[in-house]
């Protein structure tokens, strides 16, 4: 069902880094979610009011709002789709952020109102009125939500949406809590016993975590997240790929919405080649970046020595110095100054976002002291730093 949504509804659907595309994928979901979320809504909003279950209004409340969040989810994507303007040079690509954030203070804000009205229900409760239909009914909504879920959560892993995997998490959450509700009817029957405010209390703090959850995903990219492994092992190893570039480090990579990222990166070109030259593959390399990878990427020329083979000497003790001493540390932009009484050894040198001002100070003593112990006129000149990728480990 969900393959023949997609080829019947989207255009050019596998072309998925397309702006116009993610779109339509988006404002498939939002259609399909209103649509099922508005049916549900009423189907157990019925029930509820026949049978007198405050569990059972609290679901379909719950569904209301996710129809309510589906239109904000449509909102939201249609924003992000808007192109770069005077006030957002970035784009819009972050109103889908947006979206899903308000999607989670609705679904938390519902729950809260349920919590209320079930504790309410404990402490004057109301007699049930238990129908076979009414459970048939529910179990057909667990089955529409399930499909709902995984279809959002189909659509969202080829585009990788926030929003649609903040939907998936919020039908996963309504499957469980409309079992609950199912439970509490099926035992009233058998035991006459009213646990239907229990229930419903249990069921208004799963909506609520679920909202919290798809808050903190959905938070994160707005804060500002470490580079995503993959992401980062693209762009490395596209400009190391390049003759002329011999390494290369301090890349960062600022987040504008999906499929929107602005990227820096130092490339390290060796230091005898004619800068004109360098520059010229630096040039193509910002290009290249933009049509394979959708990246709009800054490279900065840093020129180091690949010939003295004194200097390079060095290098390598420092580095293998560093790694005995810590093997999650390393060291680029290495500069030798060399006098009569001392050898400034200059470089940066990254370790762990981790790791505390005590542990980092730590390393760097040890550094110099190993350091001194091969040359006693070695004197270090080093720039603490620590990467921007998300792994702890490069």
């Amino acid at each position: 069902m969900t393959e023949f949504l997609i080829k019947h509804f989207i255009k050019n659907y596998e072309d998925v880094d397309k702006v116009s595309v993610r779109t339509s994928y988006g404002v498939l979901s939002s259609m399909v979610g209103i649509f099922c979320n508005i049916f549900l809504f009423v189907v157990k909003a019925a029930i509820g009011f026949v049978m007198h279950s405050v569990s059972v209004m609290a679901d379909a409340f719950n569904n209301l709002s996710d129809a309510g969040s589906s239109i904000i989810s449509f909102v939201g994507v249609k924003v992000a789709e808007k192109p770069a303007d005077e006030d957002h040079p970035f784009g819009h690509g972050r109103a889908e952020y947006i979206a899903a954030l308000v999607v989670s203070f609705l679904v938390i804000q519902v729950g809260f109102t349920f919590l209320k009205d079930s504790i309410g229900k404990i402490k004057s409760p109301e007699i049930l009125n238990f129908q076979i239909v009414s459970v048939i009914i529910l179990l057909l909504s667990i089955g529409v939500k399930l499909w709902l879920g995984i279809f959002n959560r189909k659509l969202g892993k080829k585009i990788d949406s926030k929003v649609m995997m903040a939907v998936f998490t919020d039908s996963m959450g309504d499957v469980i809590t409309t079992s609950a509700t199912i439970l509490s009817i099926i035992f009233y029957a058998i035991t006459d016993i009213n646990i239907d405010g229990i229930i419903g209390v249990g069921v208004s703090l799963v909506v609520m975590w679920a909202g919290i959850e798809i808050a903190r995903d959905t938070l994160e990219p707005l804060i500002g997240t470490g580079i995503d492994p993959e992401l980062y092992k693209k762009i490395k190893e596209m400009v190391e790929s390049y003759e002329g570039v011999v390494g290369t480090h301090d890349l960062i990579v600022h987040n504008y919405g999906p499929n929107r990222s602005m990227a820096s990166i130092h490339a390290e070109v060796p230091n005898n080649v004619d800068i004109e030259y360098s520059h010229e593959i630096i040039d193509k390399i910002e290009r290249d970046a933009q049509e394979k990878l959708g990246v709009f990427l800054v490279a900065h020329m840093d020129p180091v020595e690949t010939e003295n083979a004194e200097i390079l000497k060095i290098k390598s003790q420092v580095h293998m110095s560093l790694l005995s001493i810590d093997k999650d540390c390393s060291i680029h932009d290495f500069r030798m100054v060399e006098g009569q009484k001392q050898i400034n050894l200059i470089f940066d040198m990254v370790v762990p976002i981790v790791y505390s001002e005590t542990q980092r100070n730590q390393i760097k003593n040890d550094l110099i002291r190993t350091l001194k112990e091969i040359d006693p006129r070695y004197e270090c000149v080093i720039t603490m730093e620590h990467s921007f990728l998300s792994d702890k480990k490069e």
